[in-house]
């Protein structure tokens, strides 16, 4: 779950930010979101279901126990939903830096790539070299794409055809579910522990081909919507918008064992 809007609530019980998920909530109910959080979109800690709160809580203090030096992930804040994915990793015990230029790479353990409007972004990227500079990096470190993110590394871009860093062996076609009404939050079982995951689709993309060297980790309706390629992670939806970060624990567990790796050979 996510905050409800107050002032979209008193407009007729919609979340903001026109997600178009019926909240069906009185202005008393609902809860702060994201224009009201300076556009920024989290779970508050109290909404948390409690078996959802335990697992999270359990995972957390696997990864962190015994940790010298926390992971340092970098989340890209050009645009998007960045600051979701820096307090989700956060809160999975890992320190976070918002990235906005190609020298603030320097020294990340891992990157996230956010949700957001991958057009916009690639305009970003394009004006400074960043985006060179950009795939350099996500080849040889850990990274995390969602959504918009998955659009950006994908080999090959459908509807309609854009450039992309081309390391994920994916094809992936742009807003495949509809518009942003069409949106929608789903459980789905996936290969993580734990039981099912909540995700939230909005104008989600979609996989549509994976090469061998893909595993693919969930699916809805017979599409792959969580993926690993190697130090590789990608997702067609928004796990920083719920309060389980079972995603995030696997990225972390993802980044440790890089660096563990880096550190062997050095």
């Amino acid at each position: 779950m996510f905050p409800r809007c107050r002032d979209c609530a008193q407009r007729g019980g919609f979340l903001c930010s026109g997600f178009g998920f019926p909240a069906r909530l009185s202005r008393a109910e609902a809860l702060p979101c994201a224009h009201e959080l300076s556009g920024s979109v989290a779970a508050p800690p109290g909404i948390m279901k409690k078996e959802t709160m335990a697992k999270t809580k359990s995972a957390a203090s696997q990864g962190s126990a015994g940790e010298t030096h926390p992971v340092t992930i970098g989340v890209l804040a050009l645009q998007g939903d960045y600051e979701a994915h820096a307090r989700a990793f956060a809160h999975a015990g890992a320190r976070t830096v918002l990235v906005r230029k190609p020298e603030e790479l320097k020294g990340l353990d891992g990157l996230v790539l956010p949700g957001g409007e991958s057009t916009t972004m690639l305009k970003f990227l394009e004006k400074q070299g960043f985006f060179e500079t950009l795939g350099e990096f996500v080849a040889a470190t850990p990274c995390f794409a969602t959504c918009a993110g998955c659009i950006l590394v994908a080999r090959e871009v459908l509807h309609p055809r854009q450039r992309s860093l081309g390391l994920l062996d994916a094809t992936v076609e742009r807003n495949a579910y509809g518009r942003q009404i069409d949106s929608t939050i789903l459980t789905l079982p996936t290969d993580l522990p734990g039981g099912p995951l909540e995700m939230v689709f909005i104008r989600a993309p979609r996989i549509t081909r994976v090469g061998p060297g893909v595993r693919v980790l969930a699916q809805r309706d017979g599409f792959p919507v969580l993926v690993r390629q190697e130090d590789l992670l990608v997702a067609t939806f928004h796990p920083e918008m719920t309060s389980d970060t079972r995603v995030q624990q696997l990225f972390l567990d993802i980044v440790r064992n890089h660096r563990n790796g880096s550190l062997r050979h050095d």
